[in-house]
């Protein structure tokens, strides 16, 4: 039977928790399954209840949501998917949420709908989450992290150098497929390839790991 969107909310402010879900419950095909007050409740309650994205507040007490987000992605075999809330847009702990695993980050201040179309859009997983302000961060903090280009730049073919350059930009699959005027399965077996070879889990990894290694550079 399929139940829509399964969603767990964390955060440490039962206010903020209560607001994201009235909004979440009166959208069709979406539902708040659990919550969580701290980092280690969430990771305990998502182990628990196998939901198909949380939405993670980056500083909770005990574990935060950068830890918990490890956590999560590193023991279950089918993890969520997993988007900050966050109340500043620029901020090292978000970009750290991303290296750890999560897909994409939300405003606490994001109107209703971008909650909605955030959600959905990481449950289906084909295109990336906001792409300025990943890119952004990854522009702004991924230096800090940046070394010598690592073997998987060099194992790119050319077609999937271009497919990984449209993915940062935020291109969904069928969007890549109209771009390069291929078929739109010739497209996700060109993404796929791309995140086996830059050993990322997502899009959001792929770009990550993109700009960390030199071979996006800001500007």
């Amino acid at each position: 039977m399929n139940t829509g969107i399964r969603v767990v909310v964390a955060d440490d402010e039962r206010m903020v928790r209560t607001a994201l879900r009235v909004i979440l419950e009166a959208e069709p095909g979406l539902r708040v399954v659990g919550e969580a007050a701290t980092g280690a409740e969430a990771v305990s309650v998502v182990r628990e209840l196998r939901p198909d994205v949380v939405l993670m507040d980056v500083r909770m007490p005990e574990v935060d949501g950068i830890r918990a987000t490890e956590q999560i992605l590193g023991s279950l075999d089918a993890p969520p998917r997993i988007v900050v809330v966050t109340t500043f847009e620029n901020d090292s702990y978000v970009y750290d949420a991303l290296r750890a695993g999560a897909a994409g980050f939300l405003l606490k201040r994001a109107a209703a709908e971008d909650l909605v179309q955030a959600v959905r859009l990481v449950a289906r997983s084909d295109s990336l989450l906001f792409p300025s302000a990943v890119r952004g961060l990854a522009a702004e903090y991924g230096r800090r992290h940046a070394s010598a280009a690592p073997p998987w730049v060099a194992r790119l073919t050319e077609r999937e150098t271009e497919v990984l350059r449209l993915m940062a930009t935020g291109l969904s699959n069928g969007e890549i497929a109209e771009r390069l005027r291929v078929g739109p399965a010739t497209a996700k077996t060109h993404v796929a390839a791309v995140l086996a070879k830059t050993g990322a889990r997502d899009r959001t990894q792929a770009v990550i790991a993109a700009y960390e290694s030199g071979f996006i550079t800001p500007g």
